[in-house]
C-alpha cells in the first residue's frame, strides 16, 4: 500500500505507507540527510524517524530552520539533566520545558545548585554534545516505566507517569544510556545542538506550583542555533539589566514597593507626574470621538455573577464585606453583602450604556474609563510595574450596530498606531485570535465577527505598507468574541503585548443590553473592548526602559534643573527657574552648596533631559550655560531663546499636530 507525499515545490510522490523522514531524506541525497534534524508533516514537527501512515504535505527541517530552535532548546535541556545527573548522581530530575528565549529544567537535590556550579555543567553539556549520541525513541507500557524509575529513585518521574491520561501514548526518549520520559520530537541526534548555548540562572521552584510539595532547584538556560545569536541575545539581556524600570525608577526617584501594599504602586512625586503627563495624552487622543465616564470600583457581588467573572474569573478577583460584618458575623444587623473590587471595567459601563434608552441613531456609542482596577497575582509573579495587582486600564467599550462593526475596529486601530507612534514604536505586530473551542455564541455570530476582522487585518497590512506585520492566533480568542492583539517592538528589540481590541456579544446579551432599531424593535448591540496601552503602569514601565529613562522633553518628570556655580548666582537662579514655570516648564533650581561637576552629576543620573548652569558672566548677560542629557557638550544661549527653544520642544507630539493643523 502506498502514500502520497507532497514536497515544498508542489512536487507530489509516492511512497511505502509508514516509511519514516529518514529514509525519504537519505534516498534523495546524503547531504540532505545529513544536513536535516526533524520534519513537519502537514505543519506539525515531528522526528525524523517517525513511521508516515497517510497522504500528507512533508518537509525537511535544517538546524537553521525557525521552527527548529524549540527543538534546539529542548534537547539541549535533555543534555543539561544528563549532564547534571553524571556529575551529582542521586539527583532527581522532573520536568524541563522549552520557555520563551531558553529553556529549563527543575532538579530535587538535598544541596540546591548556584551558579557556581554551571562552569562544570557546561562542560559536561559540551562533552555530550560531542559524542554525537543518537536520539531515539521508544513506546514503553505504563508499568515498565515506572517500574525503571522507581529503580532509579525517580519517585518524580514516577508521579509524571500517573498524570500521563489513559489510552496516551508513554514515550521514553533515550540519547546513549541516559532516558528521559518526554512526549517529544527531538533533533536526530546530541550533536545537533550545537555550542550556542549558555545557563542564565537559578531559582526555587515549588513541585507542580504547590507550596506544600518539596522545593526543587531550577536551572535556566538558553541555546541558539548559531553563536552569533546567542552573543546578540545576551548582550540584549545586558541592555535590558541597565534599563531595569525598577533601577531607573530609584535613581529617577519615580515610585517604590512595599510589603504592606504587595503590588500596588507608591508613586513618588515625578512618577506620578509622568503618570498624569501620560493620562493627559491618552485624554486628549479620545475626547473628539469618545465620553469620559467613571464606573465604582467595588460592586455587589451579584453584578459579577450576572457578568459571568464570578464563575471564570473568581479567583483573580478581591471580594470585600464591611468591617463591621466581618467582625459580627452572626449580627442580623450587619450587612453581610459581598462585594467586588472591580478586575475590570465593562460590566460597569454596560450598565451606562443601559440608563436611559438608546436609539440606533444614538450608535455608535463610546464610553472610556481611566478605571483603576484590581486583579490578584501569585506574589512570585509580581514584577515592578510590569506586573502588579493594583493598575489603571486606559479601557473603552464601543457600543454600535453589526453593520458599524467594522468601520469601529479600523478607527480603533487607527488611533492605536497613532499612539504608538507617538511614543516612537514603529515595528509592531497585530495579531487575530479566533474561535477557542469553549465558547459562547452562534457560530453564524462567530463566523460574522472573523470575517469583519479578517478584513480588517488585512486592510491594515495594506495600508501600512508592510510596516505593520499581521498574523493569526487559531483558537486563542476570548471566550465572547474574536480579538485583535499589539505586540510592540522596543527599542532593544523586545516585544511587549499592549493594545487589545476583542468582538463580544456575550455581555450586552447577560445583561440585557439593547437599543431601538429603524424598525421599532429591541435590538442587542455589538459591544467592542478596546484598550490601547492597557494597563498605564505597565505601559510606563516599558516606556521608561525602551527610553532608559532619556524621555522625550514633554514626558520628562522633570524637564529643567537651573544649577547655579557660585551663590552669587542665586537669585539668578530663582529668577530663570520662574522663567521656566512661565513658560509652562517644569523646572527647580538647586540652591545647594555643592560643586557644579557634583550636581551635574547627580541630575545626569537622574536623567533630567536639560541643565541650565548659571554664574556671575550669565547673569549679568541674561544668559543661561545649557547641558542636554548624554552630551558632553555646553552650549551658552541667551535667556529668551533657551526658553522658546525648550518651549517648542516640550509641546506633546499630539498639540504639535493639532496646531500644524
Amino acid at each position: 500500500m502506498t502514500i502520497t507525499l507532497t514536497f515544498p515545490d508542489g512536487a507530489r510522490r509516492p511512497f511505502p505507507r509508514n516509511i519514516t523522514g529518514r529514509e525519504i531524506a537519505g534516498g534523495i541525497s546524503p547531504s540532505l540527510l545529513k544536513r536535516t534534524v526533524a520534519m513537519a508533516i502537514d505543519g506539525a514537527v515531528q522526528d525524523l524517524a517517525d513511521p508516515i501512515a497517510t497522504d500528507a504535505r512533508i518537509e525537511f527541517l535544517t538546524r537553521e530552520d525557525p521552527r527548529a530552535l524549540e527543538l534546539i532548546r529542548h534537547d539541549c535541556a535533555h543534555v543539561l539533566a544528563e549532564a547534571v545527573q553524571e556529575l551529582w548522581p542521586g539527583t532527581q530530575v522532573t520536568i524541563g520545558p522549552v520557555i520563551e528565549n531558553g529553556f529549563y529544567y527543575d532538579f530535587h537535590r538535598e544541596t540546591p545548585f548556584t551558579p557556581e556550579d554551571f562552569p562544570a555543567i557546561e562542560k559536561k553539556m559540551r562533552e555530550i554534545i560531542a559524542r554525537d549520541t543518537a536520539f531515539t525513541k521508544e513506546f514503553w507500557s505504563r508499568e515498565q516505566a515506572k517500574d525503571f524509575f522507581r529503580a532509579k529513585g525517580e519517585t518524580f518521574k514516577v508521579e509524571l507517569v500517573d498524570a500521563i491520561p489513559p489510552g496516551e501514548d508513554l514515550k521514553m526518549y533515550r540519547q546513549g544510556q541516559w532516558i528521559d520520559l518526554c512526549r517529544g520530537p527531538h533533533m536526530t541526534s546530541t550533536g545537533k545542538i550545537g555550542n550556542a548555548f549558555k545557563l542564565m540562572k537559578v531559582a526555587g521552584a515549588y513541585w507542580r506550583g504547590d507550596s506544600t510539595k518539596p522545593m526543587l532547584t531550577r536551572i535556566y538556560g538558553t541555546a541558539f542555533a548559531k553563536q552569533e545569536e546567542l552573543d546578540a541575545h545576551l548582550r540584549q539581556i545586558e541592555e535590558a539589566e541597565k534599563r531595569d524600570h525598577r533601577k531607573l525608577g530609584r535613581e529617577m526617584d519615580l515610585f517604590h514597593f512595599q510589603e504592606e501594599g504587595p503590588g500596588t504602586v507608591f508613586w513618588h512625586s515625578k512618577g506620578w507626574t509622568m503618570f498624569q503627563q501620560l493620562v493627559a495624552y491618552m485624554r486628549r487622543r479620545l475626547r473628539r470621538d469618545y465620553e469620559e465616564v467613571n464606573a465604582p470600583q467595588v460592586l455587589d457581588k451579584s453584578l459579577w455573577e450576572t457578568s459571568g467573572h464570578w464563575g471564570w474569573y473568581q479567583e483573580n478577583m478581591f471580594a470585600v464585606k464591611s468591617a463591621h460584618a466581618f467582625m459580627n458575623p452572626q449580627d442580623p444587623e450587619a450587612d453581610q453583602k459581598v462585594f467586588a473590587l472591580k478586575p475590570m471595567n465593562c460590566p460597569g459601563h454596560v450598565q451606562l450604556f443601559k440608563h436611559g434608552l438608546k436609539s440606533y441613531r444614538d450608535l455608535p456609542i463610546r464610553l472610556a474609563e481611566f478605571g483603576l482596577v484590581h486583579r490578584y497575582e501569585a506574589s512570585g509573579a509580581l514584577h515592578g510595574l510590569m506586573r502588579v495587582r493594583g493598575f489603571t486600564q486606559d479601557d473603552a467599550h464601543v457600543f454600535c450596530t453589526d453593520a458599524q462593526m467594522e468601520a469601529e475596529c479600523l478607527k480603533i486601530n487607527d488611533l492605536m498606531l497613532s499612539v504608538y507612534a507617538d511614543f516612537g514604536f514603529e515595528e509592531l505586530v497585530v495579531k487575530l485570535s479566533t474561535r477557542p473551542e469553549k465558547r459562547v455564541g452562534s457560530d453564524a455570530l462567530w463566523d460574522r465577527a472573523e470575517a469583519v476582522m479578517t478584513r480588517v487585518l488585512e486592510t491594515i497590512e495594506a495600508q501600512s505598507g508592510g510596516r505593520i506585520r499581521t498574523a493569526i492566533n487559531p483558537g486563542e480568542g476570548a471566550f465572547y468574541g474574536p480579538k485583535f492583539e499589539y505586540v510592540l517592538r522596543d527599542a532593544i528589540g523586545r516585544d511587549w503585548q499592549c493594545g487589545t481590541t476583542q468582538v463580544d456579544f456575550n455581555l450586552p446579551e447577560r445583561f440585557g443590553a439593547f437599543y431601538i432599531g429603524e424598525d421599532g424593535e429591541k435590538h442587542q448591540p455589538v459591544m467592542i473592548h478596546r484598550a490601547i496601552c492597557g494597563s498605564m503602569e505597565r505601559f510606563l514601565g516599558i516606556l521608561i526602559e525602551s527610553y532608559a529613562g532619556h524621555f522625550p522633553l514633554w514626558l520628562a518628570p522633570e524637564q529643567v534643573v537651573v544649577c547655579p556655580i557660585t551663590s552669587e548666582a542665586d537669585d539668578y537662579a530663582e529668577r530663570v527657574t520662574e522663567a521656566l514655570f512661565a513658560a509652562g516648564l517644569r523646572a527647580r533650581a538647586d540652591l545647594r552648596n555643592e560643586k557644579i561637576s557634583y550636581k551635574v552629576r547627580e541630575h545626569s543620573l537622574a536623567k533630567v533631559p536639560v541643565i541650565f548652569a548659571v554664574g556671575k558672566r550669565e547673569a549679568e548677560e541674561k544668559t543661561v550655560t545649557i547641558r542636554r542629557l548624554g552630551s558632553q557638550e555646553q552650549k551658552t544661549m541667551p535667556l529668551d531663546a533657551a526658553l522658546a527653544a525648550l518651549e517648542n520642544e516640550a509641546v506633546p507630539p499630539d498639540v504639535r499636530r493639532a496646531k500644524a493643523g
